[in-house]
C-alpha cells in the first residue's frame, strides 16, 4: 500500500506502536518518526498549539521505521501481530461532516429520497427530473436571493426536496459523522452495513480544525454512505452514516504553513479509484472548487457562540461523487461489493486505500478516548495542562 506523502509537506500522524500504544509522528525522508511528548501526547494537542506545523517540523523523534514497512503493516487482511502500522490521524477531536454540498449530490438525493431507497427506481427518476434540477442548481451561491428564486421556482412544480434546502438555502448540513476515535485509517477496512443494497463510498476533504475554530490542517476521508437507508428517511441518517468501520480519514493530517495554504485546499482535485474483485473499475474526481460553499463558512457553522468543541473538531467536507453507473442490474447504478478496494489520493496531502467489508467483519473497535487517557496517564504523558 503506497501512500504518496508529498516531499514538502509537513506531516502529523498517529501509529500504533505494540507495547506502547497509540503515539503521534510524522513523516521524514520515507521514515516515520514518534514525536510524542509530554507537551504534546495527543494530535489534538499539537493541533491546539499556536503554531501545529513548526512544532512538528522541529520536533526530535525516534525513528519507528520505513514509511513503506508501516503502511505494509497497517493492511487488512494479514495485518502481524506485531509491528506498528498507521491509525486515523485525529484522536480526540470531534468527527463532523456536510452533506450536499456539490451540486452533482444534491441531485442525486434528490433522486434517492423520490425512489424512497429503491435502486431499480432510481434511474426513471434521474430521467425524468434530474437534468431538470441540475440545471436550475448550477452557479448558486447558498442563501442568495438567486436560490430564494429557484426555490420558489421548484415549489410551484413540484420539485423541491429537504435536501436542496440544506443544498442552496443559508444553513448547511452537518452532523456529527461518528464517536471520537472511532476512524479507521489507511489499510484499515471500511464497514458496509449488512442490510445496505444501494451504498457507496464518498471521497472527501477533511478539515482538521482545533477549539478556537482556526484550520490547521487537511487529511482525506472517506463518508461511507447508504443510500437506501437514508433513501427510505432523511432520519436514518444516523444508521446510514454510523455504522462499525463507516468513517475513514488519513493517511495523514497535513498541516498548513507558508508553503500550503487554505487557497491551496481550495484548488484541491481529489481522485478516487474503485477496483472491485469482480474487474469492476470505477474513477472519479471531486474538485474542491466546484463546492457550492466556502470551506471556512462550513467551519463557522459548525463552530460559533452556540457550539463550542473544547477538542476541536475534523470536518469532512461533502462531495459530489453519487455514482450512477450500472454495476450488477441495469438501472439500479452503483453498489460496493464485499472485497472493493477504494483508494482516494490528492497529490498535496497522500493516499487513503481501504478494502470494503461488513461491518461486522470488520476489526472491532475497542480503544475509546477513556482507554487512551488510561494509556497516556501510564506513560507519564499527561501533565497539569492536559
Amino acid at each position: 500500500m503506497k501512500l504518496n506523502p508529498p516531499n514538502s509537506a509537513v506531516l502529523l500522524a498517529r501509529v500504533e506502536v505494540p507495547g506502547i500504544g497509540p503515539s503521534v509522528a510524522t513523516i521524514r525522508d520515507n521514515t516515520v518518526f514518534d514525536i510524542t511528548s509530554d507537551r504534546a501526547p495527543t494530535s489534538r494537542d499539537i493541533c491546539e498549539l499556536d503554531d501545529p506545523a513548526g512544532h512538528v517540523a522541529k520536533s526530535d523523534g525516534a525513528p519507528l521505521g520505513s514509511l513503506s514497512e508501516i503502511s505494509a503493516n497497517s493492511v487488512e487482511p494479514g495485518r502481524p501481530t506485531t509491528g506498528v502500522r498507521f491509525l486515523a490521524p485525529c484522536d480526540l477531536q470531534v468527527v463532523k461532516a456536510c452533506g450536499v454540498t456539490f451540486a452533482g449530490s444534491m441531485v442525486e438525493r434528490v433522486i434517492e429520497e423520490r425512489a424512497g431507497g429503491d435502486p431499480a427506481l432510481a434511474e426513471d427518476i434521474r430521467r425524468r427530473i434530474g437534468e431538470r434540477i441540475g440545471t436550475e442548481l448550477k452557479n448558486i451561491n447558498p442563501g442568495s436571493a438567486r436560490a430564494s428564486e429557484v426555490k420558489k421556482a421548484l415549489l410551484r412544480e413540484g420539485l423541491w426536496s429537504q435536501y436542496l434546502e440544506v443544498g442552496i438555502g443559508p444553513d448547511a448540513e452537518i452532523f456529527t459523522k461518528c464517536p471520537v476515535m472511532s476512524s479507521v485509517g489507511p489499510g484499515a477496512k471500511v464497514g458496509i452495513h449488512p442490510n445496505s443494497r444501494w451504498n457507496n463510498p464518498e471521497p472527501e476533504l477533511v478539515l482538521v480544525v482545533n477549539s478556537n475554530g482556526r484550520i490547521v490542517g487537511v487529511s482525506l476521508g472517506n463518508d461511507v454512505n447508504l443510500r437506501d437507508f437514508e433513501g427510505r428517511s432523511a432520519l436514518l441518517l444516523g444508521k446510514s452514516k454510523d455504522n462499525n468501520a463507516s468513517s475513514a480519514i488519513g493517511p495523514f493530517i497535513r498541516l498548513l504553513d507558508r508553503n500550503f495554504t487554505l487557497d491551496d485546499v481550495r484548488r484541491m482535485n481529489i481522485r478516487m479509484r474503485i477496483e472491485g474483485k469482480d474487474g469492476f473499475v470505477l474513477d472519479d474526481t471531486c474538485r474542491m472548487a466546484e463546492i457550492s460553499r466556502n470551506p471556512e463558512d462550513l467551519v463557522k457553522q459548525t463552530m460559533n457562540v452556540n457550539h463550542s468543541y473544547p477538542d476541536g473538531f475534523v470536518l469532512f467536507c461533502g462531495t459530489p461523487f453519487a455514482p450512477t453507473e450500472d454495476r450488477d442490474f441495469p438501472g439500479e447504478g452503483f453498489t460496493h461489493h464485499v472485497g472493493d478496494t477504494v483508494a482516494i489520493e490528492a497529490p498535496e496531502v497522500g493516499r487513503l486505500v481501504n478494502e470494503v467489508d461488513l461491518c461486522g467483519s470488520c476489526r472491532r473497535w475497542d480503544f475509546s478516548a477513556s482507554h487512551l487517557m488510561r494509556n497516556l496517564a501510564q506513560r507519564g504523558l499527561l501533565g497539569a495542562d492536559h
